[in-house]
């Protein structure tokens, strides 16, 4: 494997070297659980996700590891509003992320630390980077400890900036900072703050900086250096940068090699909780089939922006439907073993060119094309090539419709529920070609209250499972 991965220091793709030979360590950074997952959110894991199965295809051995984000003053605001103590909202939040992951055939980390359940290896760090002269108690009482940026040189060094030409957080709490940049590893508890989101520490009760949490956690389950660290590009300032510094002046090696997705948008503004403008996982792929809906996601270059839209998304399923007829045609079933040597080579240099999908599915969309040409000229042996490097490409993707996790959607392990639902829909079609069309509604209603997406269309009624 020639892996090469974008050097965000330097602008240029530079070769990938695992810390161990045969194996790659990944962290990347979890949702903040305050609100449902919007496609925003999601485009992080479907990328990581397919970064995932390549270097697993490529014979190595994949460790995962994702936090979970369970405390902030979000959630406590969103709990407050919904009724609910801010544990409760933040449980809730997390089993909606564990929905979409699934619904869009994400593997799940090998492990997924919350940030409430490491304050301990939190409060040990901060101790260190006092102790080594980088993070100071404020004086003014507060319990608040902060990260002198300036007492790290290299500060600046992730996001190419300089420390004199950063803009402080003008929402972050100046109270008892010597720099306004400086960044809090530990936060004093506030009278209007819940006593439930407080813990002892040798500053006095509070909480850990959300800086802090990320770094204490991967030393915790990845040790003092790994391999990749990723996340959406809106983290890399402040949020990366701060944790690269903080584990570096505390003398860790941390991440070797960062990965950053692009943002998804609507209207040319960045999909975000804040503004509202975000597409719910759970309500896309009502509309969508969730196989479609990762193809949107992973088609493009993961440093590139995708814009939303529903036209990209219909076409995104217009492309899954011809891929899915000519394994039809070409007589797939069943779960498929994986061999590397499937993959054409034209496939494995844009995969190892810094993940290069759009390269990557425009050979598998050529493969189809060729697929479908032997097919109709008769040539069994140029079809069944096809096919074999076909579905070794979907398996890279996530998005083989026999790999069991798709089971429903034309899978291998669903043909009993195919059968179940053409059947209905078979009493469906009775109904209307008997005029009893508030029949034919009931029956359809029924299926999409049980998430079975129903499409009447001119070549017949298709339905897939939408969630």
């Amino acid at each position: 494997m020639t892996f090469q991965v974008y050097d965000e220091s330097t602008g240029t793709v530079v070769p990938f070297t695992p810390l161990v030979e045969g194996t790659v360590s990944i962290y990347h950074c979890g949702l903040t659980v305050q609100s449902p997952p919007h496609l925003g959110h999601i485009r992080k894991e479907v990328v990581f996700d397919v970064l995932r199965r390549w270097f697993t295809a490529n014979g190595y051995q994949v460790k995962v590891v994702a936090n979970i984000t369970d405390i902030n003053e979000k959630i406590w605001a969103n709990a407050e509003a919904a009724g609910l103590e801010w544990y409760e909202l933040a449980y809730a939040m997390e089993l909606e992320l564990h929905r979409a992951y699934t619904a869009l055939g994400c593997i799940p980390p090998d492990y997924e630390p919350r940030a409430t359940g490491h304050i301990s290896e939190m409060i040990e760090l901060t101790r260190r980077l006092i102790e080594r002269g980088h993070a100071y108690v404020a004086e003014d009482g507060s319990g608040d400890v902060y990260f002198d940026v300036r007492s790290w040189p290299e500060y600046g060094s992730l996001s190419n900036q300089r420390i004199e030409d950063m803009a402080p957080d003008e929402s972050a709490d100046e109270r008892g900072k010597r720099d306004r940049r400086d960044f809090a590893l530990w936060k004093g508890s506030k009278p209007e703050e819940p006593a439930t989101a407080s813990w002892p520490s040798p500053w006095g009760p509070g909480r850990p900086g959300w800086h802090l949490e990320c770094s204490a956690m991967s030393l915790k389950y990845l040790g003092e250096t790994f391999d990749i660290h990723g996340g959406g590009l809106d983290l890399r300032f402040p949020h990366h940068e701060n944790e690269q510094a903080q584990s570096r002046a505390a003398g860790y090696g941390f991440a070797r090699y960062w990965m950053h997705n692009a943002f998804v948008t609507m209207a040319g503004e960045k999909m975000s909780k804040s503004l509202g403008n975000g597409a719910l996982v759970s309500e896309v792929t009502k509309k969508f089939p969730p196989r479609a809906v990762r193809l949107y996601l992973a088609q493009p270059h993961y440093r590139s922006t995708i814009e939303y839209s529903e036209n990209s998304l219909a076409e995104a399923t217009a492309q899954l439907e011809r891929i899915d007829t000519f394994l039809k045609r070409a007589g797939a079933a069943g779960p498929v073993d994986f061999a590397a040597g499937d993959l054409p080579g034209a496939f494995v240099e844009a995969m190892d060119d810094d993940l290069g999908t759009p390269g990557a599915f425009a050979v598998l969309h050529e493969s189809v094309r060729a697929g479908n040409k032997a097919l109709d000229a008769g040539d069994e042996g140029g079809a069944a090539d096809a096919l074999r490097q076909v579905r070794a490409m979907l398996h890279v993707f996530g998005l083989d419709p026999h790999d069991p996790q798709w089971a429903g959607e034309g899978g291998a392990d669903s043909s009993v529920v195919d059968g179940l639902v053409r059947l209905v829909l078979e009493q469906r079609q009775a109904a209307r070609s008997r005029k009893d069309y508030a029949a034919a509604d009931r029956i359809r209603d029924a299926l999409t209250e049980l998430g079975v997406r129903v499409e009447d269309t001119p070549g017949g009624t298709r339905w897939s499972v939408s969630r």
